[in-house]
């Protein structure tokens, strides 16, 4: 086999080890998902500004739980204007938004302050409150949030999930859910 050949065999081989990875897309390597019905698992992460924000000082109140792949990407961009378009429904309906990443706490400051995000966005560069939620994934060789989103009750029980949501029309999915919970019979 002449050196050219042998170079693009082992293209090809490159080629096809990385289209299979990228077929893959995102593949999970974390704990099991909670459910609906499950106390939220608990967890403290600094928030854009570097304050720790721990999930049981919410207590009382709804919460909006969300995974997102990256600050600043599209996808992401998009799910984040929509959550900030919606911020007053939310807060009428005694909820908070809560948005996590693997991304930085200076990342995050960045992207509140391009795109003027009031609401609160968590770092979790060490993956663990990712993993606790069932949302680690792979997109090609970066490790990320999968877009998922957990609906906490004021009593800290997940009372809906939602996975691989649609960041298009994601926050007028949680409002709907929202709403529908609030008026029902406790």
């Amino acid at each position: 086999m002449s050196k050219i050949s042998a170079i693009a065999v082992g293209v090809a081989a490159v080629l096809i080890v990385g289209g299979i990875a990228l077929q893959r897309g995102f593949a999970a390597d974390n704990a099991p998902m909670p459910q609906e019905g499950q106390a939220a698992p608990t967890f403290t992460l600094p928030n854009q500004e570097g304050t720790p924000v721990d999930l049981a000082s919410y207590k009382g109140r709804w919460v909006v739980l969300y995974f997102y792949p990256k600050d600043m990407t599209t996808g992401c961009t998009i799910e984040a204007h929509n959550f900030q378009r919606d911020l007053d429904k939310y807060k009428a309906l005694n909820a908070v938004i809560l948005g996590v990443s693997v991304d930085t706490v200076d990342s995050h400051k960045q992207f509140c302050t391009k795109d003027s995000l009031t609401f609160t966005l968590l770092a979790d560069p060490d993956k663990k409150v990712v993993q606790a939620y069932g949302s680690l994934g792979n997109f090609g060789p970066m490790v990320i949030a999968m877009r998922n989103t957990f609906l906490i009750a004021p009593d800290g029980k997940i009372v809906k999930v939602w996975t691989k949501v649609d960041p298009n029309v994601h926050s007028d999915a949680v409002l709907a859910a929202l709403a529908g919970l609030e008026k029902s019979p406790a």
